[in-house]
């Protein structure tokens, strides 16, 4: 395991230099999968409080959260502890999470498709910060889908049509302390189902990448990062080239073993009924055109989840 030298890129050049910030982040998807993303503009306090409020949540009783388990396939609520298996995996991961999804007003033609989340009343705040948390990495997704699109040369605005009311997912994650060595860890080998996924949190070591190489590489992000990667949809989408990359939270060392790791990654997908068909851009001499026939997100998705077994 060796540490991986993807170099941040500011976003502070979101709007001085667009063109170049695109380039590198796109070139750095195109190399590993991944980008992390330096000085972004979110407020760390609000970052904070909404932290706050997640620990405080899986603080309670475990009779308390289990409360708030719901028969959505894990799209909302509380999944607890043991149930996540990655893709083809003999052992549970080492989690529990919260989910919270987009809030549709009533009759929304996509209401089929997006449960309506709840809320712990255990904890007052966690409605207000969550929501916020929620909105701001949508936020945050969408700019990094403009520099995407110029990336791969399509117009700025390619994506917004095809993310205004995804099936966006904010995941709050709660790896508790790792007492003794065992086969299982916090989370096993696997690929993002979505389209691309933004994470606050890396910051606390575990997370790393599989290269090219075959070599697992150590993200170890600068403080008030984003790290950022490519999910299955977009790599579809694009005829892999943009990757989707085999990644993983390892156990913690011995000296941190008694510490739990918290991180809030954003799973932001296409609108439900968006037909994932290869770009014509993306086919070339390099990249041949791998032949997949169309698929809509939500038929993508669903398979996905049975998959991991969270259907």
């Amino acid at each position: 395991m060796t540490t991986a030298s993807i170099k941040p890129v500011s976003f502070q050049r979101l709007a001085g230099d667009f063109a170049g910030f695109s380039q590198d982040l796109g070139g750095s998807f195109a190399r590993y999968g991944f980008a992390v993303i330096s000085d972004h503009d979110l407020p760390q306090p609000r970052i904070e409080a909404a932290i706050a409020a997640t620990k405080a949540f899986f603080a309670l009783p475990e009779a308390m959260k289990r409360a708030y388990v719901v028969g959505v396939g894990g799209q909302r609520g509380y999944t607890p502890f043991g149930i996540e298996t990655a893709k083809d995996a003999q052992h549970f991961d080492l989690k529990e999470f919260w989910h919270m999804g987009r809030d549709l007003p009533p009759g929304h033609r996509f209401a089929a498709y997006m449960p309506s989340n709840v809320w712990p009343a255990e904890v007052p705040e966690f409605h207000a910060e969550i929501a916020w948390l929620f909105n701001t990495l949508d936020g945050l997704g969408r700019q990094v889908l403009e520099a995407i699109a110029v990336y791969l040369k399509l117009d700025r605005d390619f994506f917004d049509a095809t993310v205004d009311q995804g099936n966006s997912i904010l995941r709050l994650l709660h790896y508790p302390p790792v007492p003794k060595d065992g086969p299982n860890i916090r989370a096993g080998a696997h690929e993002d189902i979505n389209v691309i996924t933004l994470l606050l949190g890396a910051e606390e070591a575990g997370l790393e990448v599989l290269d090219r190489d075959g070599q697992w590489l150590a993200i170890n992000p600068p403080a008030g990062s984003v790290v950022c990667n490519i999910g299955d949809m977009l790599q579809r989408l694009t005829n892999h080239v943009l990757p989707s990359t085999t990644h993983r939270v390892v156990n913690p060392a011995p000296e941190r073993r008694g510490f739990a790791r918290y991180s809030t990654p954003f799973f932001l997908h296409f609108n439900p009924d968006y037909e994932i068909r290869t770009l014509p851009g993306c086919v070339d001499a390099e990249h041949p055109d791998r032949g997949l026939p169309p698929i809509t997100a939500d038929e993508f998705l669903k398979q996905r989840l049975r998959e991991i077994k969270l259907l």
